[in-house]
Parts: structure tokens; sequence; C-alpha cells
């Protein structure tokens, strides 16, 4: 009788009692995987044309819809450049209506301290106003000259203040938010030589 287990090309004895494994008796193998799927119930031309126009219509109307939206979109877009600043412009004219007033009254030597006085307030509530919508003035006067909110028209010489500090300031900077809108134009210290 022949040794088995001793195989020449290495693989491993055949013994006629195990029967070898096929792909379909595998552990974990589910027969019901790999039969064909049944195919779907065919559908009359009249059924398929139904569904075609019912697809088309649903396509008109969101393709409707999505249009609806762009030039919604865009007309928004239009409004809110073109009368964004309207609440600024309602408060500045209320103080452009202040000042009106203001000028309406004839100067005498005996008024001019109340005109002066009333300029003054005008002047705080312009202030408040542009605070109000967001415009704040930056510190400049005795500030480090920063180049993102000053621009420098010289420099002069001074013992007052550190070099490269603001000496005198001639446009005050502002901002909006967190923007710079305006940078101020300033005079820079330096250090006498």
């Amino acid at each position: 009788m022949a040794d088995d287990t001793n195989s020449q090309d290495g693989s491993p004895p055949k013994d006629p009692d195990v029967k070898r494994l096929s792909d379909e008796t595998e552990p974990g193998f589910d027969a019901s995987h790999s039969a064909p799927a049944k195919p779907a119930p065919a559908l009359g031309a009249d059924e398929l044309a139904a569904q075609l126009a019912k697809s088309r219509s649903d396509f008109l109307y969101l393709y409707a819809d999505f249009e609806n939206y762009k030039k919604n979109a865009i007309k928004e877009r239009v409004d809110l450049r073109k009368y964004g600043c309207e609440r600024l412009v309602v408060d500045l004219l209320n103080v452009l209506d202040i000042f009106e007033t203001a000028l309406a009254l004839e100067q005498t030597p005996e008024n001019m301290m109340s005109f002066r006085k009333g300029i003054e307030m005008t002047a705080i509530e312009l202030k408040a106003t542009l605070n109000r919508n967001g415009i704040e003035e930056l510190p400049a006067l005795g500030q480090p000259f920063n180049p993102s909110h000053h621009e420098a028209l010289s420099s002069e010489e001074t013992a007052d203040l550190a070099p490269g500090s603001v000496s005198r300031v001639f446009k005050k900077p502002y901002k909006l938010h967190e923007r710079v809108v305006r940078p101020g134009q300033v005079i820079v210290s330096k250090a006498k030589s």
C-alpha cells in the first residue's frame, strides 16, 4: 500500500472518505445570493410613456424653480448693493436736519456761544450715529505708527514721544466694523539728532 502522506507535489494526501468542499458548500456561502435575479415585469409602452411624461414634468418644475431662485438671488444682491446703507442714510439725515436748523438761525454776538454749543452737540450726535452703524474712530495721537491704520505724511523730531509714534494727526483714521475704511494722515515722531 502506498503512503499517501508523502506526495511528491507537496499537496495534502487524498483520502477517498473526505469530500472536497466546493465553492457552493463552503461555510458562509449563501446560495440565495448566487441565483439570478428575477427580471422586473416588463412595462407596456403606455406605462413607459406616462412615467417619461411625469419625469419630464417634474424636471420642468424644478428647472423653473431654480431659474426663479437665480433671478431672486441676483435681485437681492443688486438691492443690497443699492439700498444696503439705508439705515445709515436715515440716521445721517437726522443729523443733517439739526445742522440745517442751526444754520437757519441768524447769528448774533449774543447767541454765538449757544450756536457753538449747538454745533458741538451736533458733532457728538454725528459720532454717535456713525458708532451705531459700525463706524469707529481709531486712536492715533501718541500711538505707535501702524501702516495699516496710518499714512505718514512726514516725520518730525520730538522729545515728548517715543520714536515711531504719531505726533500729529491731520485726518483721523476710521474703521467700518473690522475693516479700515480711511487711514489717518499723520506725522510720525523721530528721535532728536
